[in-house]
């Protein structure tokens, strides 16, 4: 294993997040303090609990899953389709590196770029309400997986996409329509039977719902369930990646 080529990889995606403080930083933290204002504000003075907890902090798993899963995806299609634009990919595929040394350095970047992200943003909700976390440590773990998953499924979309609007058709029209469904403003029990049990069906339930239980307790399927469907949901990218990885 070649670490040092892992590793300028690595450093090279991080210094282009730290170049786009703006962008990186403030944005998370402006459109969080606009969630947290409409649906907080608004929404919470209608909505006072959802299952034992304040609206207001029962929103704050959801905000923070919203956001990393969508910065994952964008961070890691991004960072391995531009050098695909410009030209400069193939110096890399030239170079001495195996396409795992590659698919580690930038998924590892990605992922990184959204775990600061979440963090930021769960630093921001305390301004915001009160609220308090049962299971840091599951917390931190289900955003670990989340984050690499999710960086592993924006790379596959990054060495697919042939153009710009194809970097953002999935992302736009699939991934973010999934996230708003899968429970992130509210609790699966709250819908009505049918659509309950389609909802079942959104992968994106299971995460949104296995996160939250870390910080409530509470959760609308069982964590193992939870963990099973992030687990398969890393393994079904890993094959991909192998499956269409160059050979030898």
């Amino acid at each position: 294993m070649n670490w040092t080529a892992v590793k300028s990889i690595y450093l090279f995606e991080m210094s282009r997040f730290f170049r786009t403080i703006a962008q990186s930083f403030l944005a998370p933290v402006i459109s969080t303090s606009l969630y947290f204002v409409v649906f907080g504000a608004a929404i919470g003075s209608r909505i006072q609990e959802v299952e034992g907890v304040s609206y207001g902090a029962f929103i704050v798993p959801g905000l923070i899953m919203l956001t990393v899963i969508t910065q994952s995806i964008s961070n890691a299609s991004f960072g391995i389709y531009f050098p695909k634009f410009i030209g400069t990919f193939f110096e890399l595929l030239s170079a001495p590196i195996s396409f795992l040394e590659i698919v580690m350095g930038y998924v590892g970047a990605a992922a990184t770029k959204a775990l600061i992200i979440g963090f930021i943003i769960l630093a921001t909700a305390f301004f915001f309400v009160e609220f308090s976390i049962q299971h840091p440590l599951a917390m931190i773990a289900f955003l670990l997986l989340t984050t690499i998953s999710f960086a592993l499924f924006g790379f596959i979309i990054g060495i697919w996409a042939g153009s710009f609007e194809q970097l953002q058709i999935i992302p736009l029209l699939i991934v973010t329509p999934l996230v708003f469904l899968g429970g992130s403003f509210y609790s699966i029990s709250m819908l009505p039977p049918i659509w309950q049990t389609i909802s079942m069906f959104n992968p994106v339930v299971y995460l949104i719902s296995g996160f939250r239980w870390a910080f409530f307790g509470t959760a609308d399927v069982p964590i193992l369930t939870s963990l099973l469907a992030i687990g398969l949901f890393t393994s079904l990218c890993l094959a991909c990646l192998l499956y269409t990885s160059p050979s030898p």
